[in-house]
């Protein structure tokens, strides 16, 4: 489906606020693989080292090219995602307003859980590529989990945890909780919306009606398509069928 309006292209707003750690840099204590064609470079003729290099070159970016995926997912999951859950249950507040005054750019604002992905990842606030490095970022401009109106998420596919990679997969009916500090608040994903045919459905990536206000309680989940590209966005609509007090999702847990 092609994008329904074109406005500027603006997903990846500027943003100041939570701050990626760098990777712990260790020092190799014996010759890696790159270290072994790099030096076996400087004991070959002028030509042979040039078609060497070009080898190595070509090494080195396929390596990258297949590990740089594996090393976002695996840092998301292993270092982010933990840092946000301590920043997140160190919210100590008792109302929506309490909770509404500490909600910054970069910080853990709700945890989204979608049962039938086997999907539980912690939102920040912002959506800028360096928020976004958290997997999962909310459109700072729309409500917040649980407000009338469009609560809008975006999340990837693909690198940084993927937490959307299978959104394309819900269907009618099915839940997606969002959890927070002073609410938990329950979305049934939606028939499809006026003037599409489908739900999840596809639009284009400058399509911001998307995240417009609506008249009921909504939540709006968006991300990449096809995976691996931005050339289409994908487009996720629920609408929220509960509200419950914080820490019931946790204990149904405990007692399935």
């Amino acid at each position: 489906m092609d994008e329904r309006r074109d406005e500027p292209e603006q997903w990846g707003s500027g943003w100041g606020g939570f701050t990626m750690p760098d990777p712990v840099q260790e020092q190799p204590t014996k010759t890696t693989s790159s270290g072994f064609l790099l030096d076996s470079l400087r004991t070959r003729p002028a030509g042979r080292r040039i078609l060497s290099g070009l080898i190595a070159l070509l090494f080195l970016s396929g390596a990258g090219m297949f590990t740089y995926p594996f090393f976002t997912d695996v840092y998301t999951s292993q270092v982010i995602q933990q840092r946000l859950e301590d920043d997140y249950v160190n919210v100590k507040v008792k109302t929506f307003d309490e909770w509404q005054a500490t909600v910054q750019d970069g910080r853990a604002l709700t945890k989204i859980v979608m049962p039938a992905l086997g999907v539980e990842t912690l939102v920040v606030e912002g959506i800028s590529p360096t928020a976004l490095r958290a997997g999962a970022g909310h459109y700072p401009k729309t409500p917040l989990p649980g407000q009338d109106g469009n609560v809008a998420i975006a999340g990837h596919r693909t690198t940084y945890g993927k937490p959307f990679n299978a959104v394309d997969k819900l269907k009618e009916g099915d839940k997606i909780l969002l959890l927070t500090p002073v609410g938990e608040f329950t979305y049934a994903v939606s028939p499809p919306p006026p003037g599409w045919n489908a739900n999840p459905y596809i639009t284009g990536p400058s399509d911001w009606s998307v995240i417009e206000p609506t008249a009921e309680p909504t939540l709006t989940l968006t991300t990449c398509h096809p995976k691996g590209s931005a050339a289409k966005r994908l487009v996720v609509r629920a609408t929220l069928v509960s509200s419950d007090p914080p820490g019931t999702y946790a204990a149904s847990k405990q007692k399935a």
